[in-house]
């Protein structure tokens, strides 16, 4: 039997793989032996049978076997290598872009060759582009393969063949009689999902045989794919559920509430609560007077009235004698909150201050001052509120906005501020990016998940309507008629290009347009170039309508709040995700009048796009409509922008495999009361370092 330990060798331990070669597997995440192994296929060629030329169509990938009738370069246009192969059915050409004279004399009139490729339609009939090929010595030799061929991902300078060798010997050292491949999930829990052993599944996977199709696999319903992508779904549950253990080891400040100064906080709101917000207010304070640090994610549609709920807690921490920070994105998030939070505490003797990356050097040491010496109760700002120079004198409670949006270390050095001896800071985390339940079961599963599931009284459903870009006029009578109602409304230009220089360009050019052609309306431009104060400037003259027509990039999708602005065009929406859509959507709609979102999309418009888009004009629903954009587009689009430290999957895909979700948490229970030996390893076998993130 091998050493146990022999799959943590390096890979340059197996027979045909240099320093080079290593170096360029390291560039996959291939490091180990066990690394190989887990590397799996994402697409098969079949190769398992010879197909006759005359049953071939555009489209097919085959293995031929056929005779060559001739051979020709071609010097018109492209230069080109054409050979003429031929079987008893009929006959089909292979055509080489790149080619030497040694393949000219190879292919010569007689040769039988064995050849696979793509077939597509070419100038005289079908043809295959850069077949590969063989010459076949004896008409008896079998050119089948006995399974299906495996294709990896790659990366530059790296070969299929050298790839295939490599995993192949990995494999034949982990076979079922060694047992160096541990298999951590218990027997019991195989046999009741019909699972197969761990070493049959990457046998299965690496080398499927003539039971196994194609098809199965790319729609993951081989039980062998299944079984791995739940295992690895199960690691990532197992990291956090270990983190929220080690979490609850740390002490946090308790907080108690006095009735007299919450109910006088409550009163004070020129609103009424929602039951939804009342019933996330009991499980924060449930919460806070426990001794453990709080991790609490409050998801809530736009507009549902999460801030209010986060001031709430706020109002606990400073009556404790703590300080609060609040984490906004953006400077116009940020800034928002701070209007809000100072017109909240106005009676509350609470000095609420402002740190953003703009603020003037003796403005700054101002408000530094006030957070170390503690007269600032509640501390608002973008990411300037973690850097080194940066001082707290009791942080309590960190409220953390849209926090997909921020990078893990830039949200762990936050939370550092707030360590003191053996007491971390209670920790609050907002988003109006409705998480579809698959993705919080587990991206979230270190946190506990409150839901404001119900907006505010009076509020009204938007009416959303797709119509094409030629339509553009009629767009923009509409305005003239809805500004002459003294409602407002907002244009946001969206570009398909990451580009922001282009995007404010885009936005510059349609204000000068509508400027032009809408004479008596009052028209203003807001991008993500502009300077804070400028932003601000504009924000304040519209919310106070000293402007009438908004022209935005998406710069507005988070946090803006005026209630007289109706009306929302978003122009190119197909190029959006419908969860950035609907958060654009929920800047209207926030007052007593009906509200419209037009979305003018640029013909001709592709089948999914009118799909897509057809669920956002028929639900105004958060939560439906993030469960089919996680359908649609996958885990990564629905959280926003990757992040370092979100979950990146090898074999897993969440929207093919929710359904695997549903027994992650009582499996998880069962490990961890069971065999508590096997959490590290799986999380090793499927996160390797990567498990920092969970700590968040």
């Amino acid at each position: 039997m091998k050493n146990p330990d022999y799959l943590n060798q390096s890979v340059s331990s197996l027979t045909g793989i240099g320093s080079q070669t290593a170096h360029r597997l390291e560039k996959l995440g291939i490091r180990i032996i066990q690394d190989l192994v887990f590397h799996l296929p994402h697409r098969y060629e079949d190769r398992t049978r010879v197909y006759p030329i005359n049953s071939l169509t555009a489209g097919m990938t085959v293995l031929i076997c056929a005779r060559v009738e001739f051979t020709d370069i071609l010097p018109r246009g492209r230069k080109s290598l054409i050979c003429r192969v031929s079987d008893s059915t009929g006959f089909i050409s292979l055509r080489f872009f790149h080619f030497a004279a040694a393949q000219h004399n190879l292919l010569k009139p007689g040769a039988l060759i064995s050849c696979f490729g793509e077939v597509r339609h070419g100038f005289a009939g079908l043809e295959i582009v850069h077949p590969e090929y063989n010459i076949i010595p004896n008409p008896d030799s079998c050119i089948t393969e006995t399974c299906l061929t495996p294709v990896y991902p790659l990366t530059e300078g790296l070969k299929q063949a050298t790839l295939r060798k490599a995993i192949k010997q990995a494999l034949s050292l982990c076979n079922e009689e060694n047992q160096l491949l541990s298999d951590w999930i218990p027997q019991s829990v195989l046999k009741q999902y019909r699972y197969p052993s761990l070493n049959e599944a990457l046998k299965t996977l690496h080398a499927p045989d003539e039971s196994v199709s194609i098809e199965a696999l790319q729609n993951g319903s081989v039980p062998a794919l299944k079984r791995l992508a739940f295992e690895e779904l199960l690691a990532h549950h197992l990291s956090l559920r270990k983190a929220r253990n080690k979490i609850k080891a740390w002490q946090a400040p308790e907080f108690s509430s006095d009735k007299s100064i919450t109910e006088h906080f409550l009163r004070s709101l020129p609103f009424k609560l929602t039951g939804a917000q009342q019933r996330v207010i009991a499980e924060i304070e449930a919460d806070c007077r426990r001794h453990h640090p709080m991790m609490r994610l409050i998801q809530g549609d736009v507009g549902s009235g999460k801030t209010v709920v986060s001031a709430y807690a706020a109002l606990l921490a400073l009556k404790a004698g703590y300080q609060v920070a609040v984490m906004a994105p953006t400077e116009l998030l940020a800034d928002q909150h701070f209007r809000n939070f100072s017109a909240w505490f106005e009676n509350f003797q609470t000095k609420v201050v402002f740190l953003t990356g703009q603020l003037k050097n003796s403005q700054r040491k101002d408000v530094l001052e006030s957070m170390a010496e503690g007269s600032a109760g509640i501390i608002i700002g973008t990411h300037a509120l973690f850097q080194e120079s940066v001082n707290f004198h009791r942080l309590g409670l960190i409220i953390i906005d849209e926090q997909h949006r921020f990078g893990v270390h830039q949200r762990l050095a936050l939370r550092e501020k707030g360590q003191q001896d053996n007491i971390r800071p209670h920790q609050l985390v907002m988003t109006a990016t409705p998480i579809p339940r698959t993705l919080a079961m587990l991206q979230y599963s270190d946190l506990d998940i409150s839901i404001i599931d119900e907006l505010p009284p009076g509020r009204k459903p938007i009416v959303t309507s797709i119509i094409p870009a030629e339509r553009r006029g009629d767009v923009i009578h509409k305005i003239n008629s809805w500004v002459d109602k003294k409602r407002q409304a907002y244009w946001v230009c969206t570009l398909i290009e990451e580009s922001e220089a282009l995007q404010c360009e885009a936005a510059e050019k349609t204000a000068e347009l509508l400027t032009e052609f809408l004479p008596s309306v009052r028209v203003a431009l807001i991008h993500g170039r502009m300077k804070s104060a400028d932003k601000e400037a504009i924000m304040r003259a519209f919310k106070n309508h000293q402007i009438d027509l908004l022209v935005a990039t998406t710069v507005i999708e988070v946090g803006v709040d005026v209630p007289n602005a109706g009306l929302m065009i978003i122009e190119n929406p197909e190029r959006l995700g419908l969860s950035q859509l609907h958060q654009l959507r929920g800047r209207v709609g926030r007052g007593e009048g009906d509200s419209y979102c037009l979305l003018m999309y640029q013909s001709p418009l592709s089948d999914t796009a009118r799909h897509r888009l057809g669920i956002l004009r028929d639900s105004n629903d958060g939560f439906v409509i993030a469960e089919k954009d996680l359908q649609l587009r996958g885990p990564g689009e629905v959280m926003g922008t990757r992040q370092t430290g979100q979950m990146h999957f090898k074999i897993a895909d969440l929207a093919r495999d929710a359904d695997l979700l549903n027994n992650i948490q009582q499996i998880g229970d069962i490990l961890f009361q069971e065999s508590p030996q096997a959490i590290q390893p799986l999380c090793d076998r499927w996160l390797g370092a990567s498990t920092e993130y969970s700590e968040v």
